[in-house]
């Protein structure tokens, strides 16, 4: 089975498991309101059309559910079990994600978000904002419902594992934002900066996933970190893959409103950090000034993409990537018993620094 098919599978059924704790329609009925019961009289309607509504319409749209998959497979290549457990876990991860990419449209004032406009832009800012706070907290009901099913110490590890990453991943945002919006002095900045925003705000998510799958599955504490590390040179080096789809990848490009959208954004990503430290200064200045202007225009985002192809700034990006998931596969691969598991995860890491989706 390629890991494109076992991904299609697996996203159905994560889906499914989010509805069983974030329904499409909320009710008296829904399990939280059986685990956190309201004292008074609950307006359905309001929280349908707040919560539940542009929820799904935005979890609908698709998205590569990586994340729990890779929850899955570390979980079965260390010995779990309790299949069923599990899989209410690895929503937690997935949930908070689609939250982020809410809350990160609001932020960067994006249009587009997987073919349709963004939430903010149907539902409102208010709406958009209160839900993506929302999936930040609500899937961690899972803990509270499965609580009396795992052992304490796991439970508490769990729940661990996800305050640390949530403090990561607001870390990350913060300094996302702060380098496009030219709070910095951008000259600074080194490919280190880059990749530690990138395990922070896109490392986080993977390392959650994984670290969680691993103590679910009863694993030693020097594996759980390894495999977490490991899951998190996966998040760096996806994101290094989106940024660079993001100037190459025409079709990946359309679902977010064309080719260079970063560079409307001001994205300081690890190509233009590359081009600014080996680029003469005449394409520099004019790089600089265009990330600066914010600009919609399409003519001015291809010649910034021009200038950052011109320096080799897209091979080398491709370089790092590939070589960030091979170098911490090597500390994990003799820690895994040989399974079709571990084969999965290994292909996983290499679809998602090769796609072109």
């Amino acid at each position: 089975m390629s890991i494109e098919v076992y991904l299609e599978e697996k996203a159905k059924v994560i889906d499914e498991r989010i509805e069983k704790y974030l329904p499409r329609i909320l009710s008296r009925e829904s399990l939280i309101f059986r685990i956190v019961p309201p004292k008074y009289s609950l307006d359905f309607e309001a929280l349908n059309k707040a919560v539940s509504i542009p929820l799904w319409d935005f979890l609908d749209r698709g998205g590569k559910r990586w994340r729990p998959a890779l929850f899955l497979l570390v979980y079965e290549a260390l010995g779990g079990k309790d299949f069923e457990d599990a899989l209410d876990f690895a929503i937690i991860p997935e949930v908070i994600h689609n939250g982020t990419l809410i809350a990160d449209d609001i932020e960067d004032s994006s249009e587009m978000r997987r073919g349709k406009p963004c939430t903010y832009k149907i539902f409102g800012v208010d709406v958009a904002i209160n839900l993506s706070q929302s999936m930040y907290f609500l899937p961690m009901i899972v803990l509270s419902e499965k609580g009396g099913k795992i052992p304490a110490e796991k439970a508490r590890r769990i729940y661990e594992i996800y305050v640390h990453e949530m403090i990561n991943l607001s870390l990350g945002q913060a300094i996302d934002i702060a380098w496009h919006r030219g709070l910095v002095q951008i000259d600074r900045l080194s490919e280190e900066h880059y990749l530690q925003m990138c395990a922070y705000k896109t490392g986080t998510l993977a390392r959650m996933a994984a670290k969680m799958a691993a103590v679910l599955a009863g694993a030693e504490e020097e594996v759980v970190e390894k495999i977490g590390a490991f899951a998190e040179s996966i998040g760096v080096s996806f994101q290094i893959q989106d940024d660079i789809l993001d100037i190459v990848g025409e079709e990946f490009a359309r679902g977010k409103g064309g080719l260079g959208m970063d560079i409307t954004e001001g994205k300081i990503t690890l190509m233009v950090l590359y081009t600014l430290k080996r680029a003469e200064k005449s394409d520099r200045e004019e790089l600089l000034k265009i990330l600066g202007m914010h600009t919609s225009d399409e003519g001015l985002r291809r010649r910034a993409i021009e200038i950052i192809k011109k320096y080799g700034a897209v091979e080398y990006a491709r370089h790092v990537a590939t070589r960030i998931v091979d170098e911490s596969w090597r500390n994990i691969e003799g820690l895994l018993p040989e399974s079709d598991a571990k084969k999965k995860i290994k292909m996983l890491a290499e679809y998602l620094i090769q796609r072109r989706i």
